[in-house]
Order: structure tokens, then C-alpha cells, then sequence
């Protein structure tokens, strides 16, 4: 059974999930071009930061950070690698949709690699309705990053 709940990023059996989350992050990116949160940040008050468990052991994870009353950003998405291929990547970004319309927002961004790496996760957001745009909220024009928004009206 999968179930997707808010938790604690900095709940102990999420390990695996940050370090494969981390790992993934800095293996084709610059150093420079890596905008992950760590599960500290994650545990932010202006953060809504939720795991999917099968069986009750965390497979993927997924965040919304508060950008103002009317827009958050999609941070920290991740699902284990030999679990890929199975819906559970569209599964939490369905789940984040919907959290984020609960929540008031209207608009839903995330910032996301430009390297070959991260070309599923582009065409999922893609195939979500989200749409390339300038750097939003504190980002730079980065040839590493792609930033993508989309309406939730």
C-alpha cells in the first residue's frame, strides 16, 4: 500500500531518501548550481514537506516552500531510483498539486537541472502543465537550472 503524508524531514528511516536525493543532486551538477535543501531546511516553518511510504518504508519525497500568500515552489522531489518507471514521481507531483491548491496558492514553480540527468523530471512537470520561465524568488539565470511555473486556477 502508498500512502503520502506530511512527516518530519527529520525523521531517521528518510536517510536513505536524502543521501540517494543528495547524491543525485551533486552528480552532474557545479556545486554553485545546486539548490537543494538539506532535511534541517526542509523542517522550516515556511515548509510543508511530505513522504511517500510503501509498506511503511520511505520511497520518495516531496516538499512545497512558501514563496508568498499566492505562490510556493515544489523543493526536494525525489523517488528512489530502482523504483522509477511505476507512476510514483507523477503520484507525489499529483499529491503536491493538490496540497498546494488546499493551501491557497495559485501558482506552483520549481527550479530544476538542465543536465541530461534531469530530463525525465523536466518532461514530467512538463507533461503537468508546467512551463519554462525566468529565474523566480532570489534564483539567477543559470545555464545548469530550468525554471518552470504553472497556474493552479
Amino acid at each position: 500500500m502508498t500512502t503520502i503524508r506530511p512527516e518530519s524531514p527529520l525523521t531517521t528511516d528518510l536517510a536513505l531518501l536524502m543521501e540517494r536525493h543528495t547524491a543525485a543532486m551533486h552528480a552532474e551538477t557545479p556545486p554553485e548550481s545546486i539548490h537543494m535543501l538539506d532535511a534541517h531546511a526542509l523542517a522550516g516553518p515556511d515548509i510543508d514537506f511530505f513522504v511517500m511510504r510503501e509498506d511503511n518504508r520511505p520511497v520518495g519525497m516531496g516538499a512545497l516552500k512558501r514563496i508568498d500568500a499566492t505562490h510556493a515552489e515544489i523543493k526536494s522531489m525525489h523517488v528512489l531510483a530502482e523504483l522509477r518507471g511505476r507512476g510514483l514521481a507523477q503520484a507525489m507531483l499529483d499529491h503536491l498539486i493538490v496540497a498546494a491548491r488546499a493551501a491557497g496558492y495559485g501558482r506552483l514553480s520549481l527550479e530544476t537541472g538542465s543536465e541530461p540527468l534531469f530530463a525525465a523530471a523536466r518532461g514530467l512537470y512538463a507533461r503537468a502543465g508546467f512551463e519554462e520561465c525566468p529565474p523566480f524568488e532570489g534564483y539567477r539565470p543559470d545555464p545548469n537550472s530550468v525554471f518552470m511555473t504553472r497556474a493552479l486556477g
